[in-house]
């Protein structure tokens, strides 16, 4: 035999296939790809959101613009609309009585003309009154008050003093000087910013359900168009029932101040009446305004500062029942809004377009929310506003 000893021969590796390897290796890929994948996605998501939320700011900040340098346009076109949606109704029983619309939009303007012609020839007189005598009563009202701003003057030094300023005494504020030139100069834009809302308000009451009509004909389906007509129906019949009833609130919110203010003697009840109407529309600042107002004037119509205070805190007991009881009572709970969404809304709208944008803050919030209320995905709006 040879001295040559057979090695035993070593086990072979096994050949893998092609295929069997790629098996293998499928489920550690497929879990690769699948982290990848949600990696990305994920990435991605913020990538979108971060977009989205750019998109929306920009969004916002381009409304917040448009509406700004549109006051001109969208005060009246806001007016107006609030004007006819209150006055739609009384069109609307007209017409099923067999009235033509035009017939019944044209009296109840010439009536409407005729109660605000009416009433501001009535008092015009004594707002002028009360005008051309500002200056003489602010210094009879001077030596009356002297007591509480001399405290303010100490208080205001004291706190000059504390933040290293040198109070200037003896300097009075400058004093804007009202004439009778400028309320003739500013009399044709008055004029025509109202026959604007005028001419708006009577086309409105002429043509409102003929524009419904083809905001239902733009709808592709028949069920979108059910929904169409329940929506606008609904808000219209809702915001014109919220604004005859707060009107009708106001106005006799300002007959019970004019009956107040005759039974303690002040001057020109009416005058103030009207005026306590008209701040009624914003809620909490002008009540707060009018209160502060009628407090001045019982300090110029009396000696007693015990009487003088009697019409100011009569004032803000009747708008405490008013709008505590008579106000939530007669509106509901739908109509009722929050106090600080009230405020917050107030703020804006004064912001942007000043003492017209404070009169129709309220309108405006009722509005959405009842428009809200009735939109898929906008509910939390209205919930948010809600009282």
């Amino acid at each position: 035999m040879s001295d040559l000893q057979a090695t035993p021969p070593t086990p072979a590796t096994p050949a893998v296939a092609p295929g069997a390897a790629a098996l293998l290796k499928a489920p550690i890929l497929r879990e690769h790809h699948r982290k990848l994948n949600g990696t990305s996605i994920r990435r991605i998501s913020r990538h979108m959101r971060s977009i989205r939320l750019v998109l929306q700011t920009m969004l916002f900040l381009a409304i917040i613009y448009t509406v700004t340098i549109g006051k001109p346009l969208l005060i009246p076109l806001l007016l107006a609309g609030f004007i006819g949606l209150g006055l739609n109704p009384i069109v609307s029983f007209g017409a099923r009585l067999g009235v033509p619309r035009w017939l019944s939009a044209c009296v109840v303007m010439l009536a409407l003309g005729g109660a605000v012609g009416g009433g501001t020839s009535m008092l015009a007189p004594a707002a002028l009154n009360w005008f051309h005598q500002a200056p003489e009563a602010m210094r009879q009202l001077a030596p009356k008050i002297k007591p509480m701003t001399q405290q303010l003057e100490a208080a205001s030094r004291a706190t000059q003093n504390l933040v290293g300023g040198n109070p200037r005494a003896g300097q009075p504020a400058p004093v804007a000087v009202f004439s009778s030139w400028d309320v003739i100069t500013g009399a044709p834009k008055v004029m025509a910013s109202v026959l604007t809302v005028a001419l708006l308000v009577f086309f409105f009451l002429i043509y409102g359900d003929e524009l419904l009509r083809r905001a239902v004909e733009v709808s592709p389906t028949f069920a979108q168009k059910r929904h169409t007509v329940s929506i606008v129906r609904s808000i219209q019949s809702e915001v014109s029932r919220y604004l005859l009833t707060t009107m009708a609130i106001n106005a006799g919110l300002g007959l019970i101040t004019a009956a107040m203010l005759y039974g303690y003697g002040v001057p020109d009840p009416l005058l103030w009446g009207a005026v306590a109407m008209l701040f009624n529309f914003v809620p909490y600042v002008g009540a707060i305004t009018t209160t502060v107002v009628l407090c001045l004037v019982g300090l110029l119509h009396f000696n007693d500062a015990g009487t003088a205070m009697l019409p100011a805190l009569s004032f803000a007991a009747i708008t405490a029942i008013e709008g505590n009881v008579i106000t939530p009572l007669i509106q509901g709970r739908r109509m009722r809004l929050s106090p600080v969404a009230i405020l917050l809304w107030l703020l804006v709208w004064g912001w942007l377009w000043g003492i017209p944008g404070a009169l129709l803050a309220v309108p405006m919030l009722t509005s959405a929310k009842l428009v809200a209320g009735r939109l898929r995905g906008w509910e939390w709006f209205a919930m948010m506003v809600g009282r």
